[in-house]
C-alpha cells in the first residue's frame, strides 16, 4: 500500500503540475513517508519549491500533549521557512498566510471521527483557498477504523471546530474522500485534487482500514496506538464529563473511570439494560490513577475497552453506542451523579461540552431520561446512519 504522499514522491507525472508553483504543507507528526522520513523534509530533499508549512491542532511537530493547549507560529530551524499554527491565535488561515503559497498539500493522518479536528481545518483550508483562488491537494492516508458509520448526524446550529458538517460521528471515510463532500456540500469554487492510495482495502482484515504493514504513528499525542482510534468515536465523549478519559495515563482514550464509582457494578449494568451494545470487544475492570488532568493522583475505579485481538469484530464493534450505554449506567446506578462537565469546550461558551462533542442535545437527554430505553437511541441514530451512507457513496474512491 502506498500513501497519497508516498505516490506523489515515486511520480514525476503526479508532481508535473506542481512544477514552478509555491507548495505550502499542512502535516503533523505522523506526516511521513513509508521510510518514516517526515513529508516537509522529503518533499524538500526532492526538490518542491516549499515556502510555508502549517499545523493543525498540536503542532505540525505535535508538541501539545493535552487538549485544547494552542501552538504558536515558529520559524523552522532546519528548512527556514515559516510555520503557521491553525490551532493558535487563529484557527482559518489569515489572507497574509494564503500569499505565501500557490498550492497546499495537505498531509494528514485522521481518525474517522467528526469530533478529530484537522477534518474542519481541512474545510477551513478549502473555504480560504475558494476565496483566494489557491489550490488544495490532499495526500491521502487511511481511515484506520474503516467504513462503519456511526452515531446521531450533527444538528443545524450546532456547527463547532469539532463539527464541521451534518455528519455522524464516524463518518468512514478519508480525508480526502471528506475534502470531495466538503466542495459539493458547502458548495466551495475550489480546485481540489485527491492524490489517491495505492492498493489501499478500505476494510480487509486483519487491519479493517489500517494496513498491517504500517507502523503506527501517533497523530496527536493522545493517539498512541489502533485500539485507541477504534474506540475514540465513542470515548471522546468523556471530554464532555467529569469521568477521566485515561489522560495522564498510557492508555488515553481507550478506558474511563472516576474514584467514585465501581466499575465492575457499572460493566454489570450495561450488559443488563443493552447488551446487544456491547458486541465486538472485551471490557476490564481496571485501577488507574491519572498523573495530569481529571482525577490527577487519585485512584480511579475504571474500565478498559479492547477492540482488538480476539475481542474484536469489525462490524458488530459500535463505540459510540458503548460509551453511550456507559453513560445510561452510571446514571441508573447513580442518579444524581454529576455527570456532565460544564466548561466552555473548543470556546463553545453557553453549550454543554457533551452536547457540542455530538452536535446537539439528543444523547444527552436520553441518558439522563430515567424512562428511556435503548430503542429510543437506536431509532433515530439509524436513520441517521442510513442517510449518511447513502450520501457519502459518490465520494468514496477505494
Amino acid at each position: 500500500m502506498k500513501t497519497g504522499l508516498d505516490r506523489l514522491l515515486a511520480d514525476p507525472a503526479l508532481r508535473a503540475p506542481l512544477a514552478g508553483k509555491r507548495i505550502a504543507l499542512l502535516a503533523h507528526p505522523a506526516s511521513v513517508t513509508e521510510n518514516l522520513t517526515h513529508s516537509l523534509d522529503a518533499l524538500v530533499a526532492t526538490g518542491f519549491d516549499v515556502t510555508a508549512a502549517f499545523g493543525p491542532q498540536h503542532g505540525l511537530r505535535g508538541d501539545k500533549q493535552d487538549n485544547m493547549m494552542e501552538s504558536p507560529d515558529f520559524t523552522d530551524p532546519v528548512h527556514g521557512i515559516p510555520v503557521f499554527s491553525l490551532y493558535g491565535e487563529v484557527r482559518r488561515p489569515t489572507d497574509a498566510m494564503m500569499e505565501t503559497f500557490d498550492v497546499m498539500l495537505v498531509d494528514l493522518q485522521d481518525l474517522g471521527c467528526r469530533i478529530y479536528t484537522f477534518i474542519t481545518t481541512l474545510l477551513y483550508v478549502l473555504e480560504a483557498a475558494a476565496a483566494h483562488k489557491k489550490t488544495v491537494w490532499v495526500l491521502d492516508r487511511p481511515n484506520p477504523v474503516g467504513r462503519p458509520v456511526e452515531g446521531l448526524t450533527l444538528r443545524p446550529g450546532w456547527e463547532s471546530f469539532v463539527g464541521a458538517g451534518p455528519m455522524p460521528m464516524r463518518h468512514g471515510m478519508t480525508l480526502g474522500e471528506l475534502g470531495l463532500w466538503f466542495v459539493d456540500h458547502f458548495k466551495l469554487d475550489v480546485d481540489y485534487r485527491v492524490i489517491e492510495m495505492e492498493g489501499y482495502s478500505s476494510d480487509a482484515a486483519p487491519g479493517y482500514g489500517w494496513p498491517a504493514e504500517r507502523l503506527w504513528i501517533n497523530p496527536s499525542p493522545n493517539a498512541p496506538n489502533l485500539n485507541m482510534a477504534r474506540v475514540y468515536a465513542g470515548t471522546v465523549m468523556l471530554e464532555g464529563t467529569t469521568l477521566s478519559e485515561g489522560r495522564g495515563t498510557t492508555r488515553p482514550l481507550e478506558i474511563f473511570g472516576a474514584p467514585d464509582i465501581d466499575a465492575k457494578r457499572i460493566i454489570a449494568e450495561m450488559r443488563g439494560f443493552a447488551p446487544q451494545w456491547l458486541q465486538g470487544c472485551g471490557l476490564r475492570e481496571i485501577s488507574f490513577e491519572p498523573t495530569f488532568h481529571k482525577h490527577v493522583g487519585k485512584l480511579c475505579s475504571g474500565v478498559h475497552i479492547h477492540a482488538e485481538g480476539a475481542f474484536y469484530d469489525h462490524a458488530a464493534f459500535k463505540p459510540w453506542r458503548l460509551q453511550a450505554l456507559a453513560f445510561k449506567a452510571i446514571r441508573r446506578l447513580y442518579p444524581d451523579y454529576p455527570l456532565w462537565r460544564d466548561f466552555p469546550y473548543e470556546y463553545e461558551f453557553g453549550k454543554l461540552a457533551i452536547d457540542v462533542i455530538n452536535g446537539g442535545p439528543a444523547l444527552r437527554e436520553w441518558v439522563d431520561d430515567s424512562a428511556a430505553t435503548p430503542a429510543g437511541l437506536e431509532a433515530p441514530t439509524m436513520l441517521d446512519e442510513a442517510a449518511w451512507d447513502a450520501e457519502r457513496q459518490p465520494y468514496l474512491r477505494y
